[in-house]
């Protein structure tokens, strides 16, 4: 791999995998809307694009060709297929980021638990989706767009949630600061489980789905999951703070339908490794608590 397109590039993940392609002496070209700066300076080629705009798609790909493209922005069924036309011809792999949330709610999901090849996409733009429902539906609807009409290899990274130093959603530091400051929250459904997986490993994962010849599906992360409750048992020892919880209080930002969790077997048999969860989780939290 010479070449990377990233749809995206200038925050959490998509930022740590441009250093990584960067470190390598990849040519790197990014491609957003425009609206946020980042730090790369000359070291990357920029386009400036919309995922809901099939013409500037068509207009900033023009004449331009790379070894692989990795996707972080698509939301859409649309916004997929609009991309594969636009890149028809001009990249060799297909890296897509997308969720466990094609998953039904549930734990400990195999990766042919969703079957892409069988599902059938609704055309639709992003705004047609609300909520984590439309979430859930817009990625299914994206990557069947992707494995059903790519004329290259594609593999869709069905992350689990992503935290890090560096996560900017502050779901997580959400919860730590809540017991550590003793203010009220709410948590709908203490019992549901979920996966997480290291910004930094998320990253490298997509960087060696690049470089390998997997293509597919496949399931990064912690192998172990937890539950919203233990996580709060956890944040309470490491603070030393009991956790207050009022059906007034501030809404968790996991207060999801569900449990989203996967199962990591198929990564692990290729050689893939991650943090423990108890490990990261105490990291993590020791480092909020010291913010």
């Amino acid at each position: 791999m010479k070449s990377a397109l990233i749809l995206g590039g200038t925050q959490f993940v998509g930022k740590r995998l441009v250093q990584l392609l960067l470190e390598e002496g990849i040519e790197v070209t990014i491609a957003t809307r425009g609206m946020t700066s980042d730090s790369f300076g000359d070291h990357v080629s920029r386009l400036k694009i919309s995922r809901e705009d099939a013409d500037s798609l068509q207009q900033a790909f023009r004449d331009k060709k790379w070894d692989v493209v990795f996707d972080q922005t698509c939301y859409s069924s649309q916004e997929a297929l609009d991309t594969l036309k636009a890149l028809a011809g001009k990249i060799k792999k297909y890296v897509f980021t997308s969720s466990q949330a094609v998953y039904d709610f549930g734990t400990n999901h195999k990766e042919e638990n969703f079957d892409a090849l069988e599902y059938q996409p609704t055309l639709k733009n992003r705004k047609e989706y609300s909520g984590y429902v439309g979430y859930q539906e817009a990625k299914r609807a994206a990557e069947a767009i992707l494995f059903q009409n790519a004329k290259v290899p594609v593999v869709a990274v069905r992350f689990p949630i992503i935290v890090g130093k560096d996560d900017y959603t502050n779901r997580l530091k959400f919860h730590v600061e809540h017991v550590k400051e003793e203010k009220a929250m709410f948590i709908e459904n203490p019992d549901l489980r979920y996966s997480f997986i290291d910004s930094e490993e998320a990253a490298k994962f997509l960087f060696s789905m690049a470089k390998s010849d997997y293509q597919g599906a496949i399931n990064p992360g912690s192998k172990e999951d937890i539950s919203l409750s233990e996580l709060v048992v956890l944040i309470e020892d490491l603070s030393e703070t009991k956790a207050i919880f009022h059906v007034d209080g501030d809404p968790s930002p996991y207060n999801l339908p569900g449990s989203w969790s996967v199962d990591i077997h198929r990564a692990q048999s290729l050689g893939y490794q991650f943090t423990s969860l108890d490990q990261l989780l105490d990291q993590l939290i020791h480092h909020y608590l010291q913010e």
